[in-house]
């Protein structure tokens, strides 16, 4: 301020501010890093890697998918050591699970444990601390305390594989946390290495739910993807498709209630521009739409 006019602010100097914002683990040692889209949101501004043994990386490109909450750092490196990947369809609920990360962009390396809470959740999830609210899909739920600042960083088993990667905490709630299952990120991994950065994948533009055989026997309803909501102006959109449906088949390929993951691998192994018959339950009646897969990259 200025002494002789309380009220006239005095020209300032710019400055740079540097915080630790979210966390990551290398996949390939080349310097692939994989950590949260939202972690990396900010596409004007500078980002740097800061590895265990305290060396510092700038990184040169960051791949954000367009489909879910993760992104790939790369940076300038060679002969580092990649955290193995474990098999997220092979979790059960109680097993172990270690989350590692910076909580409160502050505390590195921090590491917490508890078990696997709950497997296939949807949910609207938000860090306070790093700014973001967003809806997430089949993401496994743990009580491993993952506060925030953790976000990209990994979920672990107790044989030291990565089985999901943190992703966010809920709103007014203790001891939920939730990370993105690992094999999404094989995918991930899998299309850039075939697509380079572009990330553009066939989608058909459904947020879902799946129902297992007991839901369904229970709530009357079919084994299935139950819709929760369509995206605007998608392929399901334009043929028809319903929240509240729920998809049983698509291709001749049914859907199996018990892998939250089928319907995701379906879309994942069509090309974009391929037609599909997409067979749907609705009101107690077998309901059969044709859609033409588009692609979606961010």
């Amino acid at each position: 301020m200025n002494p002789f006019s309380p009220f006239q602010l005095a020209p300032g100097k710019e400055r740079t501010i540097e915080q630790n914002i979210g966390s990551g683990f290398i996949v390939f040692e080349d310097g692939l890093i994989i950590t949260n889209k939202h972690v990396v949101l900010d596409t004007a501004a500078k980002y740097t890697v800061l590895t265990n043994d305290k060396a510092e990386y700038a990184v040169e490109q960051i791949y954000r998918d367009p489909l879910n909450d993760l992104a790939i750092v790369k940076i300038n490196a060679q002969k580092l050591k990649p955290l193995p990947l474990g098999d997220s369809t092979k979790m059960k609920l109680g097993q172990l699970a270690i989350a590692i990360g910076t909580p409160l962009g502050e505390f590195q390396n921090t590491v917490t444990v508890g078990v696997i809470s709950g497997l296939g959740r949807g949910i609207t999830a938000g860090s306070p601390y790093e700014g973001f609210v967003e809806e997430l899909d089949n993401v496994i739920q743990t009580d491993a305390a993952i506060s925030p600042g953790n976000s990209g960083g990994p979920l672990l088993n107790s044989s030291g594989q990565a089985v999901g990667v943190n992703a966010a905490i809920a709103n007014g709630g203790q001891n939920l946390g939730f990370a993105i299952p690992i094999n999404v990120v094989k995918e991930l991994m899998k299309s850039f290495k075939e697509q380079g950065s572009t990330f553009e994948r066939p989608y058909i533009g459904v947020r879902y739910q799946m129902v297992d055989s007991r839901t369904a026997i229970l709530n009357n309803v079919v084994e299935g993807a139950y819709v929760e909501s369509v995206v605007e102006g998608s392929p399901a959109e334009k043929a028809g498709i319903k929240a509240d449906d729920i998809i049983t088949e698509i291709d001749g390929s049914k859907l199996s209630g018990t892998d939250n993951e089928s319907l995701a691998k379906i879309i994942l192994k069509k090309k974009i521009g391929d037609r599909v018959s997409v067979k749907v339950w609705r009101s107690d009646e077998i309901l059969t739409f044709t859609l033409t897969l588009e692609g979606f990259s961010g």
